[in-house]
């Protein structure tokens, strides 16, 4: 059953999924119609899930799970990575590329980089320890809302910044 992401408790299982590039309008408006036909009738073990499913700066699809009536597990997980494969083929894009960073510039656009870049973006100064960077580790909806849009020196991610560049 499809839910605003409003309506869905702060301990619902999160899982994003990062696109290799932005997402056109006319992308978003099918990708939408799919995400939430899923959502709509996604399920685990044999019960319906509370869901949602949404796209987020052109870039991530968002899926949550409120697990206090049935957990989502095996087979109904199977289901949201097969979705997630048809909407790559059906529109050549990767959102398992797990070496891409990505990153706000304004509030509404944001870009992505190699893993293996990030020192050379340091040195120019394209990126500093306030940068925003997206955490896609994030498992609730409680750290969705706080943890998922972070500064730089608060991520992982400061840890593969060359000591000689800080």
């Amino acid at each position: 059953m499809l839910y605003p992401i409003q309506q869905m408790p702060d301990d619902s299982k999160v899982w994003i999924y990062q696109a290799n590039r932005q997402l056109t309008l006319e992308e978003i408006g099918e990708m939408e119609q799919l995400i939430e036909g899923f959502v709509e009738k996604w399920e685990a073990h044999k019960q319906s899930v509370k869901g949602f499913g949404g796209i987020f700066y052109k870039r991530f699809i968002v899926l949550m799970a409120d697990e206090s009536v049935a957990e989502v597990s095996g087979c109904s997980i199977d289901g949201s990575v097969r979705l997630i494969k048809e909407i790559e083929q059906a529109f050549d894009l990767n959102f398992f590329d797990r070496l891409k960073i990505t990153y706000k510039i304004t509030n509404q656009l944001v870009g992505s980089f190699a893993l293996s870049q990030i020192n050379d973006l340091w040195e120019k100064s394209s990126i500093n320890e306030d940068t925003i960077v997206f955490n896609n580790l994030v498992q609730t909806k409680g750290e969705f809302e706080k943890k998922w849009e972070i500064p730089l020196k608060d991520s992982w991610l400061f840890q593969k910044i060359s000591i000689n560049q800080i």
